[in-house]
């Protein structure tokens, strides 16, 4: 109990009071939590650079780079987007005029949706992907707010990210010190896979998308996976937005066939199938998770934290697990421990 006051107490307040600033200052520590998780991604970089440069330069030149890379993937993606406005115009436009048709009664197609609130969505979706302009503009303070903490914290945790680690392993109770570094090495690989399947999910999206809207036959084949790949990135939803909503316009204009391409090879090939199968495969792959319990993670992380819950959930998952395994094999070494000691020479 003493050991227990006397060394373990500090630790455990230290982590009480992390906890709770992170759930005070949530509404900004999403960024701080992704900017970190990223900063730990690309340490292996900035180690690499300050073998050639001096620390804070090595530093300032990945943020630097990562945020030309980031400006580089959304300006690309605007301009993409604004080279086909009047494509997404016309869809959303129909839809909207077949929505509003008295004639049209989702009822009949057994929807307990109303009218106003597929309105609402539509018009979301018409603000983000044809008038990004308008919802840039009005929400540009947060926006700039929220990338500054980001690539702010990416900086300070890649510059002095290992020392604050090396200070609070070096104040750390020694029967707790063995316990964080499996359990550091373990997110390090989480992070790792995370972000990069990421990015693999997206692309494979990409080209497997290509197919199906090449059968579909409306055009702007390049344009349509483009989208599908895009939406992969958003929460929860991922590449069904852009199914359901190609999916949508195909069931206005009174192509069944295409409605059925969509849904089958679209929503259950293209957006459902690597969800699924795929992500939580390659992810648990490295960590040694079951896939299953990595797709619960992501899921759940993302429902219940947002956006720093599709790294935050899969990191949680694997730490609680990792550490049932650390408790399970120490009980069984201490049970053999105990078992030779009893044992007669």
């Amino acid at each position: 109990m003493s050991l227990i006051k006397n060394e373990q107490f500090p630790f455990i307040l230290m982590v009480i009071l992390t906890v709770a600033a992170i759930i005070l200052f949530w509404p900004v520590m999403d960024m701080v939590l992704l900017g970190a998780s990223l900063a730990i991604v690309l340490m292996p970089a900035f180690h690499w650079l300050i073998q050639h440069a001096r620390p804070v330069i090595s530093a300032a030149f990945i943020t630097i780079a990562t945020f030309c890379a980031f400006a580089c993937v959304i300006g690309f993606t605007l301009y993409v987007f604004s080279s086909n406005a009047e494509t997404l115009t016309v869809m959303f436009s129909a839809i909207a005029g077949w929505i509003n048709n008295p004639e049209t009664s989702f009822t009949v197609f057994g929807f307990p949706l109303n009218k106003a609130g597929i309105i609402s969505l539509l018009n979301t979706g018409r603000l983000m992907f044809v008038g990004y302009e308008e919802t840039f503009i009005a929400n540009l303070s947060y926006i700039l707010f929220k990338a500054f903490i980001f690539f702010f914290t990416l900086f300070v945790l890649l510059l002095h990210g290992e020392e604050l680690k090396r200070r609070i392993m070096e104040h750390m109770p020694d029967t707790l010190n063995s316990y964080v570094t499996r359990l550091s090495d373990v997110t390090v690989d989480t992070l790792y896979a995370i972000y990069v399947v990421q990015v693999a999910i997206a692309v494979l999206t990409f080209f497997i998308a290509l197919p199906v809207f090449w059968l579909l036959g409306y055009g702007d084949v390049i344009f349509y996976a483009f989208f599908a790949a895009f939406c992969e990135l958003v929460p929860i939803l991922g590449s069904s937005i852009a199914f359901l909503l190609i999916g949508t316009y195909a069931l206005v204009i009174g192509d069944i066939e295409g409605v059925l391409i969509l849904f089958f090879l679209g929503y259950i090939v293209v957006s459902c199938m690597p969800e699924i199968f795929i992500r939580p495969v390659l992810v648990g792959r490295r960590v040694k998770i079951r896939p299953v319990i990595m797709f619960i993670g992501i899921v759940g992380g993302l429902l219940t934290m947002g956006l720093a819950g599709f790294v935050l959930g899969p990191v949680i998952v694997v730490l609680l697990i990792t550490s049932y395994r650390m408790y399970v094999q120490d009980k069984k070494e201490m049970a053999q421990q105990e078992v030779m000691d009893v044992t007669p020479r």
